[in-house]
């Protein structure tokens, strides 16, 4: 379905906020973004760059602000979108059109239009590795044999994680045997135990 069919069935849908989100497109709009539709959302860009989508629910309608960690927010009116999960973005949820000082959410889009500009964004640290509790089993093959050690080395750490946990978690004896006998000529060929799902 082409952008445009999507973007005019999120905002003619006969819904409890068809007004509501039909003010903040106007206001999304007005202040110069480009409209597409994203992730099942109209979404708001400049320079490509995603600025605001808005989104409407059951008990709410509202502005996701991509970026909206950085946003002053004097009216203290942004919630984290997902609390433990997003890390930048920021929500400002409305429950009647009326909520919708129109004014204030213009200043508030303008001042993530400007921020993107700048090109503030959050960096996300990546969790360290945590070092790989090698099962018995695998352990004992490994040291036994050149070959195969060589190989599992040469494997990318998630890979080397993969094959280890795969052994532990193994309750019985005979399963961390059969599943050692499978993953040897996967390691010896430089295999991933889940490369066979990835295309």
């Amino acid at each position: 379905m082409e952008k445009q069919v999507k973007l005019d069935n999120f905002y003619n849908e006969d819904h409890q906020f068809k007004s509501g989100v039909a003010t903040l497109r106007k206001l999304a709009l007005a202040c110069g973004m480009t409209e597409t539709y994203k992730w099942s959302f109209p979404t708001y860009t400049v320079d490509n760059k995603n600025i605001i989508a808005i989104c409407k629910f059951k008990s709410h309608f509202g502005i996701w602000f991509f970026n909206g960690v950085f946003l002053n927010d004097p009216k203290k009116v942004l919630e984290n979108a997902q609390e433990g999960k997003t890390k930048a973005m920021r929500h400002w949820k409305f429950h009647e059109t009326s909520d919708i000082e129109e004014q204030t959410v213009t200043a508030y889009i303008l001042e993530a239009i400007e921020n993107q500009k700048k090109g503030l964004q959050l960096k996300v640290s990546k969790k360290p590795k945590t070092k790989i509790v090698m099962p018995e089993h695998l352990s004992i093959v490994l040291d036994n044999n050149e070959d195969i050690k060589v190989a599992f080395n040469k494997l990318t750490y998630s890979k080397q994680k993969d094959y280890a946990d795969y052994i532990a978690t193994a309750k019985q004896e005979k399963t961390k045997l059969s599943r050692l006998e499978k993953i040897v000529p996967l390691i010896l060929k430089g295999k991933g135990l889940n490369d066979i799902y990835r295309k």
